[in-house]
């Protein structure tokens, strides 16, 4: 714990980087000055406000809302009174070298720590956002079957409607074939449409929760991120289901005999 309180310079003051909310929450401006202690009972020093940092977005460390300040290691370790004593290092590697053979070397020789590659620190900071993924996953495939369902009772109903029209087109000696391309024309029309205007929604919609969220936790992390790969692929998609839809509605319609379409249609 970290405490802070209004001081006077003093010529041994430390030097502090605070967060940037920390800085609006507690009106702090480079060059104030305060009292900081590890504990409410633990000895008190002065330092100075040298800077205001704004740190990267760590969507693992979002919900915490811990307000953050940075010191140098010897000031931060004497006020601690922990000397040459850390929670954690990172060690960079030259260029050529494996991590999981130098993390067992470090560790066939570690005395009080413990080596592990980034990856894998990684990868079990991230179980909860893996799980997130999957069940976005699952609520992404229940949507494309629901909309699939949706678009081809949508297509059905829009394609019986023109059972007078495409009789009138069979009386006249219109091909089947030039009547199911026509339909088919106007499915990926109506396809195209509905894809262009999802991803506009999807657009307005990622724009809101971004500027919502970014707001309440006072973050330039990205809650809702439209990739172009994305948008083509629901775009590819729309337009699959779509002429399927109007394929098998089409079909459907002119199988059936003029005739019998004209007695519908009435």
């Amino acid at each position: 714990m970290l405490l802070l309180a209004p001081a006077c310079l003093s010529a041994q003051a430390l030097d502090l980087a605070v967060e940037r909310r920390f800085a609006e929450a507690a009106r702090l401006r480079v060059g104030d000055t305060v009292w900081v202690a590890a504990t409410a009972d633990a000895p008190e020093r002065v330092a100075r406000v040298a800077a205001i940092i704004e740190p990267l977005a760590d969507p693992a460390t979002i919900m915490r809302r811990d307000y953050r300040v940075r010191m140098h290691l010897p000031d931060l370790a004497a006020l601690l009174g922990q000397p040459d004593r850390v929670d954690r290092f990172g060690v960079a590697l030259q260029p050529g070298i494996a991590i999981d053979s130098a993390a067992d070397r470090l560790n066939r020789i570690a005395f009080g720590y413990e080596a592990f590659p980034t990856g894998m620190i990684a990868s079990q900071s991230s179980t909860t956002f893996l799980v997130v993924s999957r069940f976005h996953r699952a609520i992404a495939f229940i949507s494309i079957l629901a909309s699939a369902i949706f678009l081809l009772c949508l297509m059905v109903l829009k394609v019986e409607a023109r059972r007078q029209d495409v009789a009138v087109l069979r009386f006249i000696g219109i091909s089947r074939r030039t009547i199911f391309r026509s339909l088919m024309i106007e499915s990926s029309l109506i396809a195209m449409a509905g894809a262009l205007v999802g991803t506009a929604l999807a657009a307005v919609a990622s724009t809101a929760v971004n500027a919502f969220y970014q707001r309440s936790f006072s973050t330039s992390l990205l809650f809702s991120l439209l990739q172009w790969h994305t948008v083509r692929n629901a775009i590819a998609l729309s337009i699959l289901l779509g002429l399927a839809a109007g394929g098998l509605a089409s079909w459907r319609l002119v199988r059936t005999a003029p005739l019998t379409l004209w007695r519908r249609a009435g």
